[in-house]
């Protein structure tokens, strides 16, 4: 019998335990962990929803809850038995986003299910390498995982329903939504000049998200549209027949920005389009925000980036292009991740690289050569995207230690 603890390709006399099992097989889908997110989200998409298609916070909350579902599943694969854990807040907080964004109920349990049928294809793939009795048995208990899953986002869903229904600021929100999605909305209702202004859109998250918004109704705009999300979170619009003064309002928001708050900044655009366009933009940004590494971030300073995580063959793409040979290198490819951040700041003077790193210009010029070894290109034939891949890397939070500097 192939034995799952020593690799698919040895045999063993010695059968392992249930238990033993339970954690290698955990084990060899967590090997395949990039690939099963991957193919698990797209399955999920396929599960359509006339709103959520468009909004990309609700897509970027979906991404976080699979990668939260897999690691629950793959935690209860390896555990077994009476196992069992709270369900992941993240995937709590995406049910209840659906429920406020009009996403309905049927959507996110048929959602679950293509899940669970992802995940379990995965599981069966390893046939070869388990007793099928082994398999079915985790495959039931998976089963089981599933119906509570399910059970709970059910409950979640309804109670949000139940607390945000009929409040004047949801309805509010859904009508501002139907705007921005092209849908049935009649601007008029509002005391927002949609066509004949300049637009700035702002989303506000954190306790104190009210505090900025007040200051900034104490300053001279011409209209100010507020969108309440949740008790933690606002959606603005900064509006004025002027480009520049919306403008310089972002600006100062951007150095002015209230301790516990996290901003996001779209950029000036006018008319309706425009409205959409700044909030879209502002989305994107927040993607940004949401990883931690700043407290505000405005759309132009992180375009690409944001775009990085929005699309997903992007992403891989860099990583496997360019971050993965950089980092098969005995360090881990830190120093030459660091190398190439200085080479890049010194606009590509090798000295001035050696001297930030504090190394000598020999060693600056051999990790290059190295690198370029590695990547199998010149790195002036692709410095944009390496650069974009390194931002990546940083952004993900895998930042290179301060030691390798003057390695």
């Amino acid at each position: 019998m192939t034995s799952p603890l020593t690799g698919s390709s040895k045999r063993v006399d010695l059968a392992p335990s249930l238990s033993a099992m339970r954690v290698a097989l955990a084990d060899a889908l967590r090997e395949q962990r990039i690939e099963i997110e991957e193919v698990i989200f797209r399955g999920i998409r396929s599960v359509a929803d006339s709103f959520d298609e468009t909004d990309i916070e609700y897509a970027a909350g979906l991404r976080a809850t699979v990668s939260a579902i897999i690691d629950y599943g793959l935690a209860g694969i390896e555990q077994g038995g009476d196992w069992s854990a709270p369900i992941p807040s993240v995937a709590v907080e995406q049910v209840h986003r659906a429920a406020r964004s009009g996403v309905g109920l049927e959507t996110v349990l048929q959602r679950y299910a293509a899940g669970h049928r992802h995940l379990s294809r995965f599981v069966m793939a390893e046939v070869d390498h388990f007793p099928s009795q082994a398999l079915h048995d985790i495959l039931d208990f998976q089963a089981l995982l599933l119906e509570t899953l399910m059970e709970r986002a059910s409950v979640e869903y309804h109670c949000e329903v139940q607390r945000t229904s009929r409040t004047r600021e949801q309805r509010r929100a859904e009508r501002v939504r139907s705007l921005l999605t092209g849908e049935a909305g009649e601007p008029s209702e509002f005391n927002y000049a949609f066509e004949n202004l300049w637009h700035l859109g702002v989303i506000a998250s954190g306790p104190r998200a009210h505090e900025l918004v007040r200051g900034i109704e104490s300053r001279s705009v011409n209209r100010l549209l507020l969108v309440v999300q949740d008790k933690e979170s606002l959606w603005v619009w900064i509006g004025s027949e002027s480009r520049a003064a919306v403008a310089n309002l972002g600006g100062s928001l951007r150095g002015t920005a209230t301790k516990g708050v996290s901003v996001a900044l779209g950029e000036p655009s006018k008319n309706m389009r425009g409205f959409r366009l700044t909030h879209r933009q502002a989305q994107a940004a927040l993607l940004i925000v949401s990883r931690g590494r700043s407290d505000v971030a405005q759309y132009t300073d992180h375009m690409l980036l944001a775009a990085v995580l929005q699309d997903a063959t992007l992403a891989r793409s860099l990583e496997e292009i360019y971050l993965v040979p950089l980092a098969s290198h005995s360090d881990g490819g830190c120093a030459w991740r660091t190398t190439l951040r200085a080479y890049f700041e010194t606009e590509g003077n090798a000295a001035k690289a050696a001297a930030t790193l504090g190394v000598d210009r020999t060693t600056v010029n051999r990790r290059l050569r190295e690198i370029e070894h590695r990547l199998g290109r010149m790195i002036r034939t692709c410095q944009g995207e390496l650069d974009l891949a390194l931002r990546w890397h940083d952004l993900r939070g895998a930042g290179d230690a301060q030691s390798t500097v003057g390695r």
